[in-house]
């Protein structure tokens, strides 16, 4: 009986000892640390959002952590304490079955995207794996006053109807575009902030696909050297891949009234070449092209690629799908740039 008791009662104060250590102690202390520079806490809608997230297991396959490992710099800088003090623990997840979620409302700011993805992932990554969330949207014949029906391509449109959103989805939505993370500054992490921040929205892409992929090709720092030998159509393949087909599509064709196509588009094949590094070095949002308005919003990427990786994917652009614009060298970008 005393040896019972004995091992019993050392058994309750080595895992007393434990918990103690490891979860009350650091719970206690992470409390203490104050909120970072620019993170604030959810608004009404985002919280019913991250309930949203948490009800329908989002986080069984997507973390919001950053590691400060080369391979995790596709989806941010690495996370700090301070980034947590209006977020729960359990979000953090262990798992990355899907890319990680903490910088995702930069990496893609564009809502319109990420309800066609939520309705259907392989509407806007056709190698996604992640499931359909369609019971998130109502199919209506017609979409009341004040909604906009999402813009689904064709193969993945209802028979009949439009699709809108419903309030759970909205929520969600707002919450995903409230993960953003606040530069850091006054040491030289503030310079890996800017540059791995950059490199995740230029990943978003290839993360979506393959969300343990290390970070992705042109994940340069600005200003590096140019590739010797001129324009490379392989290298502006895997460029244009891995920062731009999410939206414009692997054909170019873009989906219709939700983001622009670059096949036969006029500033795509136009011989004045500024407008077209503009719009790639500092993004674009509720435009019209071709007669069409877009409300979707394109990230810039001058804080994210060098002028060569840039210029690379201006010339596959043009030099792709049938379209004949003028070359595009890195010196051009980098005289935009320094406009």
């Amino acid at each position: 009986m005393n040896k019972l008791v004995l091992i019993v009662g050392g058994s309750t104060l080595v895992y007393a000892c434990l918990a103690l250590m490891m979860g009350v102690l650091p719970g206690i202390e992470l409390s203490r640390v104050p909120a970072g520079a620019g993170v604030e806490p959810l608004n009404a809608l985002e919280a019913e959002g991250r309930e949203v997230y948490v009800a329908n297991g989002c986080g069984y396959c997507h973390t919001q952590q950053v590691r400060p490992l080369d391979e995790d710099k596709v989806f941010g800088r690495p996370s700090a304490a301070s980034d947590f003090k209006f977020q729960t623990p359990e979000l953090l997840g262990s798992e990355r079955t899907g890319p990680d979620l903490t910088n995702i409302g930069v990496r893609q700011p564009s809502s319109l995207w990420q309800y066609i993805h939520l309705y259907n992932p392989r509407a806007v990554v056709p190698e996604s794996i992640m499931p359909s969330f369609s019971w998130l949207f109502d199919v209506v014949e017609q979409a009341p006053k004040g909604a906009a029906p999402i813009p689904l391509p064709k193969a993945y449109a209802p028979a009949y109807g439009v699709v809108v959103p419903t309030h759970e989805a909205e929520a969600l939505i707002a919450y995903l575009a409230a993960l953003k993370q606040p530069p850091w500054s006054g040491s030289e992490a503030a310079g890996e902030e800017v540059a791995t921040a950059g490199t995740a929205m230029a990943g978003t892409a290839m993360s979506m696909s393959n969300p343990n992929s290390k970070s992705p090709v042109g994940a340069a720092s600005v200003g590096a050297a140019s590739p010797a030998g001129g324009y490379d159509q392989a290298r502006g393949a895997s460029l244009y891949t891995a920062n731009c087909s999410a939206c414009h599509q692997a054909s170019g064709e873009g989906l219709p009234g939700a983001f622009p196509p670059l096949k036969g588009n006029d500033v795509v094949n136009d011989d004045d070449v500024k407008q077209h590094i503009h719009v790639v070095l500092h993004g674009l949002q509720a435009t019209q092209i071709g007669g069409v308005a877009y409300g979707g919003v394109m990230p810039p990427f001058a804080a994210t690629l060098n002028d060569a990786d840039i210029a690379a994917i201006l010339d596959y652009e043009r030099t792709s799908w049938g379209n004949h614009g003028k070359s595009v060298t890195a010196a051009e970008v980098a005289a935009e740039r320094a406009k």
